[in-house]
């Protein structure tokens, strides 16, 4: 899993229970998905398609940092298909965990187009390539 986000939880981000609110954090997951897939497959027009059932299995309040995982799992004809687990850096707990979330690569039509990908490329590698 790579952390590469991480969030300040400020008091704009509560629910009234005073603590992050659920809608909040699957913005902000839906958010890291849409830019791990557009960097991976090269495509600005790549859409969430499908989120899986989601786990809370804790919270965070205001003042704590919490950090956003991603994990690619399958490559499909169009489709890239992630899993997500976010996590207080202040507790060390697990907030959430999403099984899968499937993004598609769309053309120019707003149809599904496939991307050519089968592995994960990174930035660096794609630069010496050129």
């Amino acid at each position: 899993m790579n952390f590469h986000t991480r969030k300040w939880i400020k008091p704009e981000d509560l629910n009234p229970n005073g603590t992050l609110f659920g809608g909040r954090l699957l913005e902000w997951i839906d958010e890291e998905a849409a830019l791990y897939a557009i960097i991976q497959l090269e495509n600005s027009r790549t859409v969430t398609k499908y989120m899986s059932e989601i786990n809370f299995r804790s919270s965070a309040k205001e003042g704590d940092i919490i950090e956003i995982g991603i994990k690619p799992t399958k490559f499909g004809n169009s489709s890239l298909t992630l899993a997500c687990e976010v996590r207080n850096k202040m507790t060390r707990e697990v907030i959430i965990t999403v099984d899968s979330i499937i993004m598609v690569s769309l053309g120019d039509d707003g149809k599904p187009v496939a991307h050519g990908k089968t592995e994960i490329e990174y930035v660096k590698n794609r630069l010496q390539d050129k």
